[in-house]
């Protein structure tokens, strides 16, 4: 396969770090990221990051696209917002070709109302209610066009709507639907072929990403699948939203055309829907693996920092640092993989009262320092610390406040560790 590079805009969105994720280990793939000049979380992920690309639908903002794809030689653009796909969805100017489905369906599906109406009659959508009618309550606040949950309000009384209607008058007005809410996460291959349907129930949600979902059976969402598929030309990954109406039907909430963020669950379990677009676009003919049970996700907010300095040697503990509980420690161990990657020494220094090489041998620890120094009682650790521009990793506070006080370099509890660990890799 010919080495691809694919440039992700905006990539510090959820569904844009979902993409990080899902292409990051593939061979062959050169991912890269751009976003528009405001902080996110782009730049702790993507190795090869620019930044200052006006927001979409303003001034400059295409010129700006077709430069950085051209500065990283990018093959094709991922679009990783709604509003982003819509603006980028079927251009063939932009030097590299955008991955997913056509302009047509990407118009349709921004719209709320343009999707009710393309698909009344084909599944089952929600009721949409004149502000002067005599609609049933609750009732639904929701933008036309808008994602994660943004601007929606559910009403108890007609005074509420009301209300919502007079600040914003371009509301919809839904019909209530009180049941289970579940996403279906799809795929269509380059012939039109709905290949996957993955149904998923959304527990608990943050800005209208699923922080906790777990996989239910897509049998009763199949037909609701291949209806929408065939009514709105999609192309690689997509996904609709549905919940339950009071009568039990299961009726469409919204349906858009590029990853969701909680596809993740389904990358787990063997299908990786965003590599799959990637594939397709470039002709191969895909084959949809059997799925491993993993059959839940949780997630919550993650941390990645930026440091102040640079080091060029690591000093580190090895009881209580290393090694906890007779156990190796995961972060620590990832944080010496990275120094391997980046040839940076790393030197151990130990007052461990055992056999100090043959605790290395049973953990496989054995070669990964550049050097080992075992300690007694007398010797201070400080005293082995040559490089300046060093960090002492250690469990103890009195040792780190001495290498601090000693050395004038960083020092780091096995707590911060975190703060060392560069999601770029």
């Amino acid at each position: 396969m010919t080495p691809a590079t694919i440039l992700v805009f905006p990539c510090g969105s959820e569904i844009g770090l979902e993409i990080h994720r899902a292409l990051s280990c593939a061979r062959g793939l050169r991912l890269c990221g751009a976003s528009s000049p405001v902080t996110n979380h782009g730049p702790h992920v993507f190795a090869r990051y620019a930044e200052g690309v006006p927001y979409v639908g303003q001034p400059g903002c295409i010129e700006a696209l077709r430069e950085v794809l051209r500065e990283f030689g990018a093959d094709f653009l991922y679009p990783a917002h709604d509003d982003a796909l819509l603006a980028l969805a079927g251009r063939g100017d932009l030097g590299a070709r955008v991955l997913g489905s056509c302009t047509e369906t990407a118009t349709v599906c921004r719209s709320k109302r343009a999707t009710y109406a393309r698909l009344n009659g084909i599944v089952r959508v929600p009721r949409v209610y004149a502000s002067d009618e005599d609609y049933p309550l609750p009732v639904f606040l929701k933008p036309d066009a808008a994602q994660g949950s943004k601007g929606v309000f559910l009403a108890q009384t007609r005074a509420e709507a009301d209300v919502m209607l007079a600040r914003d008058p371009s509301l919809l007005l839904l019909e209530y639907l009180p049941g289970p809410e579940y996403t279906i996460d799809c795929f269509t291959d380059r012939n039109g072929t709905l290949r996957f349907a993955g149904a998923r129930e959304r527990l608990r949600t943050s800005s209208g990403i699923s922080t906790h979902t777990r996989v239910v059976d897509p049998a009763p969402f199949r037909a609701m699948a291949e209806a929408i598929n065939a009514a709105l030309p999609m192309r690689g990954a997509w996904f609709f939203q549905a919940k339950e109406a009071a009568d039990g039907a299961m009726t469409l909430l919204e349906a858009a055309p590029r990853v969701s963020g909680g596809m993740g669950l389904y990358r787990c379990r063997g299908v990786n829907l965003p590599l799959l677009t990637v594939y397709d676009a470039m002709g191969l003919d895909i084959e949809i693996p059997e799925q491993i049970d993993v059959p839940e996700m949780d997630r919550a907010l993650h941390a990645r920092y930026s440091l102040g300095f640079s080091y060029s040697a690591v000093y580190i503990d090895y009881d209580d640092t290393l090694v906890r509980d007779g156990k190796l420690a995961p972060e620590a161990v990832a944080f010496l993989v990275q120094c391997r990657n980046r040839e940076i020494p790393v030197r151990l220094l130990s007052r461990h009262a055992g056999d100090l090489a043959e605790r290395l041998r049973e953990h496989g620890l054995d070669r990964w320092f550049d050097a080992v120094h075992h300690l007694d009682a007398t010797q201070d650790k400080a005293a082995f610390i040559t490089e300046p521009d060093a960090i002492f990793i250690d469990d103890s506070h009195a040792e780190r406040k001495r290498v601090r006080a000693a050395c004038g370099i960083p020092v780091f509890a096995p707590d911060a560790l975190e703060a060392l660990l560069d999601g770029r890799g």
